[in-house]
């Protein structure tokens, strides 16, 4: 949408002198912009095909599954959330494909391109899938149920303060807190009871205090929070700039940079990596990825306590077994375990790999 332009007032025609032939003046032309109380903004009201299969892009499989806490669901099968200035939803239609509508925006081709790079379009599931199921045979079994499983690409500076607050967390209080934050940033709009806003800046955040988040119940990862945020502050080409360039490092120079920031270790680190910095093999290993690990790429660590060097071994073990893109292999397997989707696999599914895991224990 164009800035308004400001209006000059016409001069007054001078008054006709006793010699003038004219009778009168010529009136002025309308003015070509309307007054500014005329000019709406252009509304929104379109559901848009995004081009998109549900074995490319699952909502289900890909919102609620701890990799961004800002999407809300806002209808069987939508899902709401804001990219930068744009506030936009998703949803499946009847035959799975997926279609966006934006419910405000500065510019609606800008909306677009946003949403495309946000949801890593440029990625074709289909093709990894491929490869993961050459590499290994679950993923066959797998893509009957778990398809349309992506890996988001998000602003780093959202991605980083949210896994910040997720440290040693649950997801009921990692979504208020980023509620929390996220409500500092401008408002968009209201869809369902829910109210969303643009993510704060870095120049926003750092007027907030760590006695101020305290209060908002973050406990110690407060200091956490404003540690960064002055961290980045300090960084010669702005902070927000300085995270994107980490999108150029190896993965080791990406992880090791990230762990210079306040409240950050390899885990986080390695998530920030993988969701927002194009580090596609960025193995974030917990409890929960530990415990794949060693059921089923290294069974003879099982029982084992996991330490530093463990989660290196394990992090080399998914980019051995799956490649380039084991980041996103490991979230697939990540997301299979998740009781909601555990449950839509069949039973026969999980007795033939713990059949499998025995039989390699034995041996």
């Amino acid at each position: 949408m164009r800035p308004f332009l400001a209006m000059k007032r016409p001069r007054p025609s001078p008054p006709l002198s006793p010699t003038s032939t004219s009778t009168k003046p010529k009136p002025p032309p309308p003015p070509q912009t309307p007054p500014i109380s005329a000019k709406k903004p252009k509304p929104y009201s379109q559901w848009v095909p995004l081009n998109l299969s549900q074995s490319e892009l699952s909502l289900p499989l890909t919102f609620p599954t701890g990799q961004t806490f800002r999407w809300k669901q806002t209808g069987p099968l939508q899902y709401t959330g804001a990219i930068g200035p744009h506030l936009l939803s998703l949803k499946h239609l009847h035959n799975g494909d997926v279609c966006y509508f934006i419910h405000s925006t500065p510019s609606e081709s800008a909306a677009k391109l946003a949403l495309l790079d946000f949801l890593n379009v440029g990625i074709s599931l289909a093709k990894l899938w491929q490869v993961f199921s050459e590499n290994d045979s679950r993923f066959t079994e797998l893509a009957k149920h778990l398809k349309g499983a992506r890996v988001l690409r998000q602003d780093p500076v959202e991605c980083l303060v949210q896994f910040l607050c997720s440290s040693n967390n649950n997801i009921g209080r990692i979504t208020k807190m980023v509620d929390f934050v996220s409500s500092l940033g401008t408002y968009l709009g209201s869809v369902c009871g829910f109210e969303f806003h643009e993510f704060p800046s870095l120049e926003r955040l750092s007027a907030v205090s760590e006695e101020e988040l305290r209060r908002a119940g973050f406990g110690y990862r407060a200091k956490y929070i404003t540690g960064t945020v002055g961290v980045l502050q300090s960084k010669p080409d702005g902070g927000a700039q300085w995270l994107l360039s980490l999108r150029k490092l190896d993965l080791r120079e990406a992880i090791d940079a990230l762990c210079t920031l306040p409240g950050v270790g390899p885990k986080v680190a390695a998530c920030i990596a993988l969701f927002s910095l194009d580090q596609h093999h960025a193995i974030p290993v917990d409890t929960h990825v530990w415990q794949i690990a060693t059921r089923y790429l290294l069974p003879e660590l099982a029982g084992a306590r996991l330490t530093p060097k463990l989660s290196g071994r394990v992090a080399e073990a998914f980019v051995s077994k799956y490649g380039e893109y084991a980041g996103w292999a490991q979230t697939l397997l990540f997301i299979a375990e998740l009781p909601s989707q555990k449950a839509l696999l069949p039973s026969h599914f999980w007795d033939i790999e713990e059949k499998k895991t025995c039989q390699k224990k034995r041996q």
